[in-house]
């Protein structure tokens, strides 16, 4: 079984950047990977896409390029389309590649496994032509497909960013749904000072929303009562916006309103999280070098808290520097001065974080949603089940698995369990931090027995 120093998980931006770092400063290292080419979402198959659709993604993605080179330099191995689904102690590393099941040791573990978009259920969200935001992104930048008379419902910086693009390629939203208020953005304004030390993510907000206004795209404000209509897929978003009742015909219904860590791999391993009230979410454990509470453990990017690419990158980098240390490549005191170039552009990146955590908060009514929503979608579990076992007496998520399998789908969890957590902390007068979370074992994918059978005979044989 092949040995390495370092092996990361994940090719985004936190993941590359760390990858490069750790490679220069003489480490070995394997990159793991699920998609085909590196990138992760934010720069999602940069280095083929950016030459035929850079005009309409913008340089915030064509500047991924410039992260997936250092993937090619000596001393990093970028294994693609690898879906890990177990981090042992160890530390041992199985995965799976075409159709084939795989395993790597190393002497330590970064995850960059990023962010997953927030679930957002809402009456009629599992209907076809409803999905995530994210999702409408991905066809956009891996196939070119674009989305017409598209509603983009919730709220976040990121739905300026889609429906700019989906503006630049020449189909732009029917409409824009926020669910952000005025109160909302009073709250913010505690956070002013950081917002203009940010300026420049103001500056690219304030140009998206003019390309928006320009192109005439309708915006609902402090939307309340959303719901997608429709018999055997989506047909209409209705909704009130500022004590008005409104529907708009639709074909296609993007929703976001937040991205929050995947926890997965860093849960299995026994990392502790805490949750962060300003972004609503459980994040782990972490010292200011990107170590957990795990010792070897490393965690960067929007694992950590979401925190946007080029911080994730900044973030990997500065987890590389300790890692190096650690393994007797860089000193200390070298170690902390190439550090100080970087955490003083980690302030600045996140100086406006505040400000837009305050100003677009996850949807009230997602987070507690009506009694016969579904939040489960694997197992079709609505919320009104959760409020019922709860009051049963269930007071955490691992016991609603027996009342009813939420979170034992193919997802396992991912996207319910923030949702699980929060009905029953509310039913139960409880916090998020009480209640807990999922408790996450191997496999954290879907692994089928032909690739546990097609192990190679000597990782069987060096795993004994």
């Amino acid at each position: 079984m092949t040995r390495r120093d370092l092996v990361v998980i994940g090719a985004g931006p936190a993941g590359m950047a760390a990858a490069a770092t750790a490679a220069e400063l003489g480490l070995s290292v394997t990159i793991l990977d699920e998609q085909p080419r590196a990138g992760g979402q934010i720069y999602r198959d940069v280095d083929r896409v950016a030459m035929l659709r850079g005009d309409i993604l913008g340089t915030d993605y064509t500047d991924g390029a410039r992260l997936t080179a250092g993937l090619r330099r000596d001393g990093v191995e970028h294994i693609s389309g690898a879906v890990v689904w177990a981090v042992e102690e160890g530390f041992r590393v199985s995965y799976s590649r075409n159709g084939r099941g795989a395993q790597i040791t190393a002497d330590r573990i970064l995850l960059a496994t990023g962010a997953l978009e927030r679930p957002m259920p809402l009456p009629g969200w599992t209907l076809p032509g409803v999905m995530a935001a994210g999702a409408g992104q991905i066809l956009l930048k891996q196939s070119g497909v674009l989305a017409r008379n598209a509603v983009l419902a919730g709220s976040g910086p990121l739905l300026y960013l889609i429906a700019a693009q989906m503006v630049r390629a020449g189909t732009p939203p029917a409409a824009m749904v926020e669910t952000q208020t005025r109160a909302d953005m009073i709250r913010a304004i505690r956070h002013a000072g950081g917002a203009l030390r940010g300026w420049r993510y103001l500056l690219k907000g304030l140009k998206m929303l003019a390309e928006i206004t320009r192109a005439r795209v309708p915006r609902f404000t402090g939307a309340t009562n959303i719901a997608i209509e429709g018999a055997q897929r989506a047909e209409a978003v209705t909704f009130t916006s500022h004590g008005r009742s409104r529907r708009i015909p639709c074909q296609t219904v993007f929703l976001h309103h937040g991205v929050v860590p995947n926890a997965q791999a860093a849960r299995s391993l026994g990392v502790s999280y805490a949750w962060n009230t300003a972004q609503a979410c459980f994040v782990p454990t972490v010292d200011p070098w990107g170590e957990s509470d795990v010792p070897d453990v490393f965690i960067a990017g929007d694992g950590t808290g979401v925190a946007g690419a080029k911080a994730a990158a900044l973030a990997g980098r500065l987890a590389a520097l300790r890692i190096a240390e650690a393994a007797d490549r860089l000193s200390a005191p070298e170690r902390d001065r190439q550090a100080a170039k970087l955490r003083a552009a980690m302030s600045t990146e996140l100086a406006a974080r505040p400000f837009l955590d305050a100003a677009y908060p996850p949807c009230a009514e997602a987070i507690a949603p009506a009694d016969d929503t579904v939040i489960c979608r694997c197992e079709e579990v609505t919320a009104g089940d959760i409020r019922r076992y709860a009051k049963l007496g269930c007071v955490g998520p691992n016991q609603t698995k027996a009342f009813g399998r939420p979170g034992m789908g193919p997802c396992q969890g991912r996207y319910c369990g923030l949702t699980v957590t929060a009905l029953l902390a509310d039913t139960n007068a409880r916090t998020p931090d009480e209640i807990g979370y999922y408790r996450i074992r191997p496999p954290l994918k879907p692994v089928t027995l032909g690739e546990l059978a097609a192990l190679d005979d000597s990782t069987l044989n060096s795993a004994k």
